[in-house]
């Protein structure tokens, strides 16, 4: 297996798994319906266990393209592989997003809500706010990238390395999934998106492409900070790029905020006029 195929493969996995617990928590009908935030956190989390023992061995399941960002830009891997990487991530969440669809295809239909439907695919925010939930997606991401560099350094970590990820990701979804569901990967949010918006799922809304930036734009700045502070803290290696990366994501928060004032703006416009 080459590591292109190993990171379709693995992505594949942890999507179809991942998603299949989102679907049988959400779907009416479902057997699983409705079993609580634990259970959808603890089974993400071992999707990510089993997908990094499946294919680790052949690409290193990096599974993510923030984290294969991160990686090269502390230069821990290759930029020559970034696009192979990344490709294979955004075509395996896809794979595993039709997957899913195909695993609950009779319950489609049993479930009204279409906000319902694309929750399965999609993360969203729990109160939509451009500046916080970019904030949220950044933090998460940090933390993500910062502790799998630090699981990787550790001599007390050694074999069971896909386990503590598997914990830090269930942790990190209980810490910060309440705000947005922390996809803390782009290709895990972007790819499931797009086959939402192609499949013909019964009675299904919008796609929301208006909020489809903050878990792809968050994830990637957040990990590259977590890499940069990881080399400047752990490591004593200061690097401009942690300035350069913290800078940027002042002016992407700012411009954020700036454009949540003027849509705020324009509905409570709206609003008046209609009264």
């Amino acid at each position: 297996m080459t590591a292109f195929i190993g990171e379709i493969v693995g992505t594949a996995i942890l999507i179809f798994i991942g998603c299949s617990v989102c679907a049988g928590a959400s779907l009416k009908k479902s057997y699983s319906y409705n079993p609580g935030w634990f259970s959808i956190q603890f089974a993400w989390g071992f999707a990510v266990v089993l997908a990094i023992f499946m294919v680790g061995k052949y690409s290193g399941a990096h599974l993510n393209p923030a984290v294969t960002l991160a990686f090269a830009f502390t230069g821990a891997f290759s930029w020559s592989l970034v696009p192979t990487y990344m490709v294979g991530q955004f075509l395996g969440a896809m794979i595993g997003a039709v997957a899913v669809f195909l695993h609950y295809l009779p319950h489609w239909k049993e479930t009204e809500d279409p906000n319902v439907k694309l929750g399965i695919f999609v993360t969203g925010p729990a109160i939509p706010h451009s500046f916080a939930n970019l904030l949220s997606e950044i933090f998460a991401t940090f933390v993500l990238v910062l502790s799998l560099l630090s699981i990787g350094a550790s001599e007390f970590t050694k074999g069971l390395q896909p386990i503590m990820v598997g914990f830090l990701i269930i942790t990190l979804g209980l810490a910060f999934g309440g705000t947005t569901g922390s996809a803390m990967n782009p290709a895990r949010d972007l790819g499931p998106r797009i086959v939402h918006f192609l499949l013909p799922i019964p009675g299904k809304g919008s796609s929301n492409w208006k909020y489809a930036w903050v878990p792809v734009v968050g994830p990637l700045l957040g990990g590259c900070c977590g890499g940069f502070f990881y080399q400047a803290v752990f490591l004593g290696k200061m690097v401009p790029q942690l300035i350069l990366t913290i800078g940027l994501i002042v002016i992407v928060l700012v411009v954020a905020r700036m454009a949540g004032l003027k849509t705020h703006k324009k509905l409570l416009l709206e609003m008046n006029a209609q009264v």
